[in-house]
C-alpha cells in the first residue's frame, strides 16, 4: 500500500505539471484570467478574500501541486495501483472538477460555479485541465508499475 501511496502521489503531482501547462495555455490566450489555485490561496489568507496577497503566486501553485499529488495517491488506492485506463482516469479527474467548481469553490465564495461563470473560457478551460491530468495520472501509474502488466502481489498487502 505505500508503494501505491508514493507512486500515486509522484504520479499525481506529475499530472498537476501537465495540468498546469493547459491551465497557462488558458491563460496566456485570454480564456481565463489568472489561475484558481491563486484565488483559492487568497481567500485563504488573512485579510479581504478578493484582494492580491504577497506569495499568493508560490503559495497557490505548492497548494496545486499537494492537492495534485494527494488525490494522485487517493486514485492510486482506489485503483489498487493497478494502472488504470485513462476513460477511468478522465472520469476521475472530472468529478474533481465538479466537486471543486461546482461544490465547495462556490460554497466558500471564491469563485462562481462554474456553470454560471461570467468568465465563459474559464469552465472550459479548467475542465480540459482536468482531463489533461487525469490521462496523465492513469498513464503514470501505470507507467511506474512496469509495462509488463505483472501485478506485485506484495503491494496487495
Amino acid at each position: 500500500m505505500i508503494r501505491q501511496l508514493v507512486r500515486g502521489a509522484a504520479a499525481g503531482a506529475l499530472s498537476t505539471l501537465t495540468m498546469s501547462a493547459v491551465m497557462l495555455a488558458g491563460q496566456k490566450t485570454g480564456l481565463m484570467p489568472g489561475q484558481p489555485p491563486k484565488h483559492i490561496v487568497r481567500a485563504a489568507l488573512p485579510g479581504h478574500r478578493h484582494r492580491p496577497k504577497p506569495g499568493e503566486n508560490v503559495l497557490g501553485a505548492a497548494a496545486h501541486l499537494g492537492f495534485g499529488a494527494t488525490c494522485g495517491a487517493a486514485f492510486a488506492l482506489l485503483t489498487r495501483g493497478r494502472g488504470a485506463g485513462v476513460p477511468l482516469g478522465v472520469g476521475y479527474a472530472l468529478l474533481i472538477w465538479l466537486g471543486a467548481y461546482q461544490g465547495w469553490v462556490p460554497a466558500l465564495n471564491i469563485l462562481p460555479p462554474a456553470s454560471r461563470d461570467p468568465v465563459r473560457g474559464r469552465p472550459v478551460v479548467m475542465a480540459a485541465a482536468h482531463v489533461a491530468y487525469g490521462a496523465t495520472l492513469a498513464l503514470a501509474i501505470r507507467a511506474m508499475r512496469g509495462t509488463d502488466g505483472r501485478h506485485d502481489e506484495k503491494e496487495d498487502r
